[in-house]
């Protein structure tokens, strides 16, 4: 099992910045890719930003690229996701999950999941 937990939503004015972070623990929590998503009100969830098992490989959804950076720790035991450039498009829960290193691009093999925390982004 894999542990979860992601912190660092809240409320921020367009144009801001906010830093999400997710711990990861539990057995084998080292061994996988790791991926944000967000959900909006209405809308089906979605993949932000992804990195491989090293973090030297990075994905991003055509809507953040050069806003939303993803990162891991040496001792990948958190992830991060740097925002910038907010838009009131970015409102939703963020979820931070976990996922096999060999289709860390399928949204379908994320198999480990956080409880989410909430962005708002105010215009």
């Amino acid at each position: 099992q894999v542990q979860l937990v992601e912190s660092g939503g809240g409320l921020v004015q367009a144009g801001g910045s906010l830093r999400l972070s997710c711990a990861v623990s539990g057995r084998a929590g080292r061994d996988y890719a790791m991926a944000w998503f967000r959900q909006a009100p209405g809308k089906e969830r979605e993949l932000v930003a992804a990195t491989g098992w090293s973090g030297s490989s990075t994905w991003y959804t055509d809507s953040v690229k050069g806003r939303f950076t993803i990162s891991r720790d040496n001792a990948k035991t958190t992830v991060s996701l740097q925002m910038t450039s907010l838009k009131p498009d970015d409102t939703a829960v963020y979820y931070c999950a976990a996922g096999p290193p060999a289709s860390w691009l399928n949204i379908n093999k994320y198999d480990y999941w956080g409880q989410g925390t909430q962005v708002t982004v105010s215009s």
